[in-house]
């Protein structure tokens, strides 16, 4: 950014007119990319046709990713975070603040929110990310299964849980974790709102109460732990 002074004389930090061009550039050649990748598949798909649909020279989309793979990979983590700040999952301002919330049912109900917002870009193309991945065997080392990075997610939101006062009697991380990972899946959320015609909100009431049954202390034994402790 520019440093210009003020009428005050102070110092002002002007907006980078060539950064917010880059940032938009990059946006649009990213969107371009994924409605062609959904539409053809990622095999069928040519850098140029990504540069006649984002409206820049080939060249462009060259020199930002380099090649179809780089540029394939930040279309998946653009579905993934909603936008191109790299900020990960667990440092989002979302994931934070359900993590925060008083009581498990309350994290539970922040959680499927934004997981909800998640998968519902992330699903759909979930199928071209394995059709790639199989074709292609430098996409697949690009999202490693060990560790799964959507389970370290999941493993931090259940280690944020089990510590808050409504949580059930007996569930453990390991245990929470596994049950967020599980119904929180994309290929659940896509049998279930692509394949069964669910809404997402239905889908997510429905994850939210079968979470909430399985994770939290039912309200008669929440009432007393939280009467024992007063």
């Amino acid at each position: 950014m520019d440093v210009v002074k003020g009428s005050d004389g102070q110092n002002v930090k002007r907006p980078d007119k060539r950064a917010e061009r880059s940032r938009r550039t990059r946006e649009k050649i990213v969107a371009a990319a994924r409605d062609l990748f959904v539409a053809q598949g990622y095999g069928a798909t040519s850098l140029q046709e990504v540069a006649d649909r984002a409206g820049v020279a080939v060249q462009t989309v060259y020199f930002v990713f380099r090649n179809k793979r780089a540029l394939f990979k930040d279309v998946v983590d653009t579905s993934i975070a909603g936008d191109t700040e790299p900020i990960a999952t667990m440092d989002r301002d979302w994931f934070r603040a359900a993590c925060a919330e008083p009581t498990a049912a309350g994290q539970l109900r922040a959680h499927l929110r934004g997981v909800r917002d998640i998968l519902g870009r992330v699903a759909p193309i979930m199928p071209l990310i394995a059709a790639a991945a199989a074709t292609d065997p430098e996409i697949a080392a690009q999202w490693p299964a060990d560790p799964d990075p959507r389970y370290t997610v999941q493993h931090a939101a259940a280690e944020a849980l089990i510590s808050k006062p409504d949580v059930r009697p007996g569930i453990d991380t390991a245990r929470a974790a596994d049950l967020l990972y599980g119904l929180l899946s994309p290929e659940l959320y896509l049998l279930f709102v692509h394949n069964r015609g669910w809404s997402p909100e239905a889908w997510e009431e429905w994850a939210r109460a079968a979470l909430t049954t399985a994770l939290c202390a039912d309200r008669e034994a929440h009432q007393g732990l939280v009467n024992s402790r007063t």
